[in-house]
């Protein structure tokens, strides 16, 4: 599963996830000879963000003016003398902050991917304010009282006019309109802790997978060469004596090792040294820092009338409520525990048939597994690796989008500026040679970058604001090789790619006329990247792209078949890694009062649910950045096993298609799903699309779980609130 962030800044300020606004392409001149982060975008494109010319030191004052223009924005609706009308109030509003749009825009790029002492300090200071400011906003009667004569008065408008004017309303009345003045600075002070707690974390979680464990060649017999080559690049960074190696305290640096390391005490120590980034209980112990969290948002809950966090925050989603969503997890939770209990067997008898006298414990996982992957199905991770060359798995993407969708993609690196020398440039036209967008790839770990994969837009497209253009970015956290040598991909980092991929494809193809509609739920949004992962191991991909490193000889058709073959391997681990943080995720934030003790509840949760001993939550508490660097994957993160649903269900309507590349097929998939923002209910949308409600009988079968008769209670509701 990958991280991302969401697109739509519009969007995003209407479901309440952060703090930006709307932005449009016109707003008052500004003085901003000494600061560029004040000026508009120039050069091609319809202007770029000036990545390569910014500075720490620049960003305060430019919040500072940015936030006064949004305010006067603001307040020329309000002082408005006219009657609220749609183009005099909802209109305006939907073109304020523009120009904040555009500071935020590159100061998440600093802070994600190019993070320094001082940015964090920046962001400390800063991210409490940024918050008051969309509190200000959102909590001004006066606004909201314009809002709503035209929210009671929408029978006049259009459709789609009705939906932006109501998923405003209620989306100002869930964050705290209709609450009294003594409630409302109570809300902000809440909102401000959360935003400043939020901050910590973050700074937190990085400081601790900045760390490295120090090894030399002889520990680390049984890694392929290009891991180790990476971990001696990562050593000389820091300055390590010659001969010895750095392991990366990230997911990209250690899970090659506890997939091949023979090493089992230092398979045991990166994997400890791993699992409690977060929970050292020195300074950047995390823990005070989750139960302060999880009481605010408790009491932020009760205040605003609901029961608990996990109620608030899924009012705008597609499941709806907590039980929706607990409810299709538990049908995957006993089928996924009870193969990770064969899969478990089957390592153990591994183990026994190599001389190892042992019981398998979770840094064994990926090790034996390995082996028995080698074993049933003539197939290794090292076997597959030097087809899946990175520059050549970009191009598969590319070839990917161009048929399904006509997306064409051109290197511009160099012609535009960007915030690193990795990052590479692509011009996206669609088949008459149109501007789409551009798109930037930044791929490569490094020291200041956050771990994960993420996706996110600079500039989104809107008929409103006579934005054509759209600027997205793909971020990633493979490997760095050392200079002359390929970045050799596993097929889990491959799957990495095409998903954060599928994301810049809905973001290219969105074409909305109110930025508000941009954005899709939470548990929507990780849909259309999951679906794309699909097209990796197709034949078509595979043959034409998976080209050996050295020889370039396309991928043998027996390795093809194998790899097809292998395609439900390991799936009660994958699944369960996953769903477990999930679950415990949703048992937090549905407890009204909060947890006093993260330790203790993710141990008894576990114990709860009948969690193997053989592995652990994918994302344990103390570092479990997408539910407390943010609100945003809070009580959130099922929406994952929720776009599954659709994705495996929509593979499913390819297949069916006789060709999963099938022209008609993507077209419709795309006109009444990727295009079309959330203009349209979702659940609505993707009946459109299938003519029914997702099949969740599909997405056990992707996993090779049995179905139980599991189609015959898709996940559906009557149409999504808000």
């Amino acid at each position: 599963m990958k991280p991302i962030l969401l697109a739509s800044a519009a969007a995003i300020a209407i479901s309440g996830f952060v703090t930006l606004l709307p932005a449009t392409a016109q707003t008052a001149a500004q003085p901003t000879a000494q600061n560029p982060l004040l000026a508009d975008w120039t050069g091609p494109y319809a202007g770029v963000p000036p990545f390569g010319s910014v500075r720490p030191d620049m960003f305060p004052p430019a919040f500072e003016a940015a936030i006064a223009e949004r305010r006067a924005e603001i307040a020329a609706i309000v002082n408005n003398r006219a009657a609220p009308t749609f183009a005099n109030t909802i209109e305006p509003y939907e073109r304020a902050g523009e120009r904040l749009g555009r500071v935020l825009a590159v100061f998440g790029v600093m802070t994600s991917n190019m993070t320094t002492p001082e940015y964090q300090r920046i962001e400390r200071e800063w991210s409490p304010r940024l918050s008051a400011a969309s509190d200000e906003i959102v909590l001004n009667p006066q606004f909201f009282q314009r809002v709503k004569a035209v929210y009671d008065n929408r029978q006049s408008l259009n459709a789609e006019q009705q939906r932006v004017v109501t998923r405003l309303y209620e989306s100002m009345v869930r964050r705290g309109a209709n609450l009294n003045p003594e409630q409302k600075q109570q809300l902000t002070n809440y909102n401000q802790q959360l935003a400043t707690l939020f901050a910590q974390f973050s700074e937190k979680v990085l400081a601790d997978e900045s760390t490295h464990i120090a090894v030399t060649e002889a520990d680390l017999a049984g890694v392929p060469a290009d891991v180790k080559a990476a971990a001696a690049a990562a050593a000389r960074e820091r300055g390590l004596p010659a001969g010895q190696y750095a392991i990366i305290n990230t997911r990209s640096a250690v899970d090659p090792v506890l997939t091949f390391a023979d090493n089992r005490d230092l398979r045991e120590r990166v994997w400890r040294a791993f699992v409690n980034r977060g929970d050292n209980g020195g300074a950047n112990d995390t823990n005070a820092t989750i139960r302060e969290i999880v009481r605010l948002r408790a009491e932020r809950a009760r205040l605003l009338g609901f029961d608990n966090h996990a109620e608030w925050r899924m009012q705008d989603t597609m499941a709806g409520t907590p039980e929706r969503a607990q409810e299709l997890m538990m049908r995957v939770w006993p089928a996924a525990v009870a193969r990770v209990n064969e899969e478990v067997a089957e390592q153990q008898a591994m183990a026994r048939s190599l001389g190892h006298n042992i019981t398998i414990e979770p840094w064994d996982y990926r090790y034996y597994m390995e082996k028995i992957r080698k074993q049933r199905f003539n197939l290794s991770q090292e076997e597959i690796k030097p087809y899946f060359e990175l520059n050549n798995m970009t191009q598969a993407m590319f070839y990917m989008a161009g048929q399904l969708y006509g997306l064409q993609f051109r290197d511009i690196t160099g012609q535009v500026p960007t915030w690193h020398p990795d990052v590479k440039v692509w011009h996206v036209t669609n088949q008459a040679g149109e501007d789409v967008g551009v798109f930037y790839q930044d791929n490569f770990a490094r020291t200041g970058k956050r771990s994960g994969a993420w996706a996110t837009t600079y500039r989104s497209r809107s008929g409103l604001l006579d934005n054509e253009i759209v600027l997205g970015s793909n971020n990633n956290n493979f490997a760095k090789p050392e200079a002359g040598q390929p970045a050799l991909l596993s097929v889990d980092d491959a799957e990495t790619l095409f998903h954060e991929f599928g994301h810049a494809i809905h973001y290219f193809l969105s074409d909305v006329e109110y930025p508000s509609l941009g954005g899709t739920p939470r548990d929507f949004v990780e849909y259309p990247s999951q679906v794309h992962e699909n097209w990796l191991l197709t034949p078509e991909i595979l043959t034409r792209f998976a080209r050996h490193y050295q020889t370039g000889e396309p991928m043998p058709q027996a390795l093809v078949d194998r790899i097809q073959q292998a395609s439900t391997f390991n799936q009660g681990f994958a699944t369960v890694e996953y769903l477990s943080s999930a679950l415990v995720d949703m048992a937090m934030h549905t407890r009204p009062e909060g947890v006093t003790d993260p330790d203790a509840f993710e141990r008894e949760t576990l114990e709860r649910l009948g969690m193997p001993r053989e592995l652990v939550m994918r994302h344990r508490l103390p570092q479990f950045n997408h539910l407390f660097s943010s609100d945003a994957y809070s009580a959130g993160y099922y929406s994952y096993l929720w776009s599954e649903t659709m994705d495996a269900d929509t593979w499913a309507a390819f297949e069916e298609a006789g060709n999963v590349w099938d022209p008609a097929t993507a077209q419709r998939f795309a006109r009444t799903l990727l295009s079309n923002g959330n203009v349209i209910d979702r659940a609505e949308a993707y009946r459109q699309f299938r003519g029914r409600d997702p099949d969740v009988a599909a997405l056990l079968r992707k996993r090779g779980f049995p179905t139980n008769g599991a189609a015959q209670q898709p996940p559906r509701r009557a149409g999504e609130r808000g």
